[in-house]
């Protein structure tokens, strides 16, 4: 990966299929949402809990701002996932995916004494699977696997390649 990092084939290989998973993962729940015309992230922020609760709340008693977080979240997650799985403006896509996994976690946290009306899929204390998945994007957005099997390499090199007329004009 361009002489930044000491990762042998195999590891950076990895990193492309978790990258490759996780877009697959928020690829599917975007399409999902957008495919279930009642869709709404209301319920998912009327019961939240933790320092944020009344900001969460508030959006969804809003239905101007519930009708944007409902839009943001759809088209978020299918935009992120598209640019994870074809490799596309990577650590934008991976780093979106941080801000969006830790809104979603700081809405609904898993801490002791947060109970919810709606079941998890097991008992977390502090790391559940949301937090995992940002710690995944973290390593694809400080890799940058998108330059070795993905469109970024292509983008890296136009913009090289404009930079460098630019220079020389």
């Amino acid at each position: 990966m361009n002489g930044e990092t000491n990762l042998t084939r195999v590891q950076v290989w990895a990193i492309v299929v978790m990258r490759v998973l996780i877009g697959w993962h928020f690829l599917y729940e975007g399409i999902a949402k957008l495919s279930a015309p009642s869709w709404s992230a209301s319920g998912f922020l009327l019961q939240s809990r933790g320092p944020f609760a009344d900001l969460f709340r508030g959006l969804a008693a809003d239905p101007n701002a519930l009708a944007n977080v409902n839009l943001m979240t759809m088209w978020g997650l299918v935009l992120i996932g598209l640019g994870l799985i074809a490799g596309c403006f990577t650590r934008l896509a991976a780093a979106s995916g941080i801000l969006m996994i830790l809104l979603i976690y700081l809405c609904n946290p898993p801490f002791v004494g947060y109970f919810y009306s709606i079941p998890t899929e097991g008992s977390y204390i502090v790391v559940n699977k949301n937090l995992v998945e940002a710690a995944g994007l973290l390593v694809i957005a400080l890799t940058n696997t998108g330059q070795v099997a993905g469109l970024d390499r292509f983008i890296h090199v136009l913009f090289r390649g404009r930079r460098t007329r630019l220079a020389t004009a």
